[in-house]
């Protein structure tokens, strides 16, 4: 099944609700909490999905999305790592 490249998408919701071509990157919220630090900056050129991943860890994250993490994390790498959930 052929899916749609969402050009310019930043919402991490948007793309996984929408059936959209997502290349999972979901490692990097293993990696963030278990490096334990206190500041992360994130510096990635222009058009590097550095929106598409902050609005990836609010969707992971907040409480706004609370009881929707299979929904939007199923079939991605994090969902499968048990010490995160």
């Amino acid at each position: 099944m052929a899916r749609t490249v969402a050009v310019g998408a930043q919402s991490f919701e948007a793309l996984r609700m929408g059936g959209y071509f997502y290349i999972d990157k979901t490692d990097f919220i293993r990696d963030w909490w278990k490096g334990g630090d206190e500041v992360t900056l994130i510096t990635r050129p222009r058009r590097f999905g550095k929106t598409l991943n902050m609005s990836m860890l609010e969707c992971f994250f907040s409480m706004k999305y609370e009881g929707r993490g299979e929904e939007l994390f199923s079939g991605l790498s994090v969902w499968e790592d048990g010490d995160l959930l």
